[in-house]
């Protein structure tokens, strides 16, 4: 379904000019959310995975990793320009605990299992922690980057909440874009979310991990400053450059799965570049493993 052309005829009977819903578009991605009681089933969190025969369930050391998450992707709902494989089967283990806190990624693993391969429930070994299993259907649901959504100061504060002097050249650039070509930002927003609402526990696609992408991001230009590639500059213009660092990197990477935030529980987020989803490099994803408290 073509859904970009879907949102722009629907913007357009708000009177909304052309250009200024291109302009909007181009930053609009939707990801495919998951939940219990969604419509069919595509999927499931927690249990036991299948694997293919042979395979030893994934483990760091002897650490076994529990079972996040199991999709069949010919199940889910197609997203033009996402790149997820078209059939198989998509498992995502981690262990939260271990994983938190840890920068190694040893603790979390992605396994794609191509269609046609030869599988069997595999059984947990003695140690490893099974989740209960809970079946889940899916959604299509709409995402913005953090500079184009609705501020919420309850939980996190928006550079675009600052004063103008205050801003980086890099921020006034984009509240420039914001004030000038986006005059009808709210409407815009409102409709994708009226379309496609976000209701979701767990999220496959979007935009990638404001954290992670400071994580890439931060160890990008720190390699790039040791080696004579960009010069080194005071602190206080480092953090104006990492903005427009993960700016760029929004482009290159993509939320391969992520859960939703929750005061006092661990949330893990894969992310991905797109090259490396589009050839089914799913163990290039970096995951990152959180636990919120008020």
């Amino acid at each position: 379904m073509d859904h970009q052309g879907e949102f722009r005829r629907a913007a357009l009977e708000l009177g909304i000019p052309d250009d200024e819903i291109s302009r909007f578009r181009q930053h609009l991605r939707l990801s495919i959310g998951l939940s219990a009681g969604r419509g069919p089933v595509v999927g499931q969190l927690g249990g036991v995975p299948r694997l293919p025969v042979g395979m030893e369930w994934p483990s760091a050391g002897d650490t076994p990793l529990p079972l996040l998450l199991s999709v069949d992707c010919g199940a889910l709902p197609g997203v033009d320009g996402f790149g997820l494989p078209e059939d198989g089967t998509l498992l995502f283990f981690v262990h939260q605990e271990r994983d938190c806190g840890d920068s190694s990624g040893r603790y979390a693993r992605v396994v794609y299992v191509p269609p046609g391969t030869e599988t069997s429930v595999a059984e947990a070994p003695g140690s490893a922690h099974v989740r209960e299993k809970s079946d889940v259907g899916a959604g299509l649901e709409a995402e913005l980057p953090l500079w184009l959504q609705e501020g919420d100061e309850d939980w996190h504060e928006f550079w675009e909440d600052l004063d103008w002097e205050d801003m980086s050249p890099f921020q006034q650039r984009l509240a420039g874009f914001m004030e000038r070509d986006l005059p009808h930002l709210a409407e815009l927003r409102a409709l994708a979310h009226e379309l496609w609402p976000p209701r979701s526990g767990i999220a496959i696609g979007g935009y990638a991990d404001d954290e992670v992408i400071n994580s890439i991001a931060e160890q990008t230009l720190a390699g790039r400053e040791k080696a004579g590639e960009i010069p080194a500059i005071p602190i206080a213009q480092w953090y104006a450059r990492l903005e427009e660092e993960k700016h760029r990197m929004a482009s290159e990477w993509i939320s391969l799965a992520g859960e939703a935030r929750a005061y006092e529980e661990y949330c893990t987020s894969f992310v991905i570049r797109h090259d490396d989803l589009a050839a089914a490099r799913v163990d290039k994803a970096l995951a990152l493993t959180r636990f919120e408290v008020p």
